[in-house]
């Protein structure tokens, strides 16, 4: 299933917040607000690449919140084992206090209605949604279960939606904040490709 370009479907679940509170039956829409905001699907916990993904993902928070980006972190695990996974020491296999908030998705219905549910294991697959201050999905990555993902990709592409809602251009191949990008027309598109790749 592809989202792009269409609204985020909005879920009501429990998560754990950054404080290891257990929220009740929050709405996402109502969670993010007129933020950008990345949902970051991963299959379990106490697994293997799942801690990888998630300890490198809280050691950039620090990033997504200079992008006035949310992130929520969503597997059909409970909010109990969250819970007991952040109060997991990483020696011991767990993720320690993160400072994101991971949602619980024990129904599956929000790994369904995103389209990311594995056909075979029914958990989720590694997907990233980038989900504009409109509500908007704007990028989407599903990775298979072995495959870890690259948080920096993560972080180029909000940079790429960011400046493209500011001035109007498009970002080319392996574009990076602060380069040059490029206007939708043949004759920007020249100009980069001259002045950029020749």
């Amino acid at each position: 299933m592809i989202l792009v370009g269409h609204q985020a479907p909005d879920f009501t679940t429990n998560f754990v917040d950054k404080n290891n509170t257990i929220q009740a039956q929050k709405s996402f829409y109502d969670y993010k607000g007129n933020n950008l905001s990345v949902l970051f699907f991963y299959p379990l916990d106490f697994t293997f690449v799942c801690p990888s993904e998630l300890i490198a993902l809280d050691q950039a928070m620090a990033d997504f919140e200079a992008r006035n980006t949310k992130v929520m972190a969503v597997s059909i695990d409970s909010e109990f084992s969250h819970l007991a996974w952040k109060k997991t020491p990483l020696e011991q296999g767990g993720i320690g206090p993160v400072s994101f908030d991971l949602a619980a998705d024990i129904s599956h219905q929000i790994t369904q209605m995103y389209g990311v549910e594995h056909f075979k294991n029914r958990v989720a697959l590694r997907a990233t949604f980038i989900i504009d201050q409109d509500n908007v999905v704007r990028a989407q990555f599903v990775n298979d279960l072995p495959l870890g993902r690259s948080i920096p990709e993560i972080l180029r592409t909000i940079d790429a939606l960011t400046h493209h809602q500011q001035y109007g251009e498009v970002c080319p191949v392996n574009w990076q904040k602060g380069q040059k990008a490029m206007v939708a027309s043949e004759k920007g598109v020249r100009e980069y490709l001259v002045e950029e790749m020749s």
